[in-house]
């Protein structure tokens, strides 16, 4: 069956960096699109980055995030990435991966001093 299992989260400082990754498996990874959301306490889902298939994909970014956040894949690891520069406290939320209409089970990052 297909699985995503979101890593890298943790609690960073302002102007911190972190890396998530999304493991994928249960289906064929680079034919699909993958999209990075985030959900802070008390706000709906928001969609933070998206990637498309194949091996020269194109990305786009929230205006929320742009210049911070850099999404990417890795089609021979079945593995996609979201590099989180510059790290805000209104960045905190628990982020999640979605592909082929499936959920992962989230990372939470906070960032507080």
């Amino acid at each position: 069956q297909v699985q995503l299992v979101e890593s890298g989260g943790g609690l960073v400082q302002p102007g911190g960096s972190l890396r998530l990754s999304c493991a994928a498996s249960g289906f064929t990874f680079s034919s699909y699109w993958i999209r990075w959301y985030r959900q802070a306490p008390g706000k709906e889902r928001e969609l933070v980055a998206t990637i498309s298939s194949g091996s020269s994909s194109s990305s786009t970014y929230a205006d929320s995030v742009k210049g911070r956040f850099t999404i990417s894949r890795d089609n021979a690891k079945n593995t996609a990435y979201l590099q989180i520069n510059s790290l805000k406290p209104e960045d905190t939320a628990v982020y999640y991966c979605y592909a082929r209409g499936n959920w992962g089970q989230g990372t939470q990052v906070t960032v507080s001093s």
